[in-house]
């Protein structure tokens, strides 16, 4: 018997869950699903920059578990972007964890992506 999937913190819920190629109906693309987790690993590591055992420790997991949320993260976004699928970000086994109110996590680069938005 398996063992239990550990949920996985997740510190930011994207704006958008959905995106697809541009010129193809909604209704004709097969669908590639990343999980809330998948979504929060790429964000850490390729967005933020953070190294693998800073985003493990962030996500609440071992860092070889970190290693292969993101390469699961990596080839379904991949998959997506090459075969002209839709991704849709949705489900996963997570819990929100609010990180700004943790004693030591003041990084300014954390939330650099979201103030650039702005």
């Amino acid at each position: 018997m398996p063992r239990r999937v550990k949920c996985r913190r997740v510190a930011h819920i994207p704006r958008a869950s959905c995106f697809k190629p541009a010129g193809i109906p909604a209704c004709e693309l097969e669908e590639v699903v990343l999980k809330l987790e998948e979504a929060e690993a790429l964000r850490l590591k390729d967005l933020l920059g953070y190294d693998q055992f800073e985003c493990a420790e962030q996500m609440g997991v071992s860092r070889t578990t970190f290693q292969r949320i993101l390469v699961e993260a990596h080839r379904k976004v991949a998959d997506a972007i090459i075969n002209s699928k839709a991704l849709l970000l949705e489900g996963g086994n997570y819990k929100l964890h609010e990180v700004e109110s943790e004693e030591g996590f003041d990084d300014p680069k954390y939330n650099a992506a979201e103030d650039a938005d702005l």
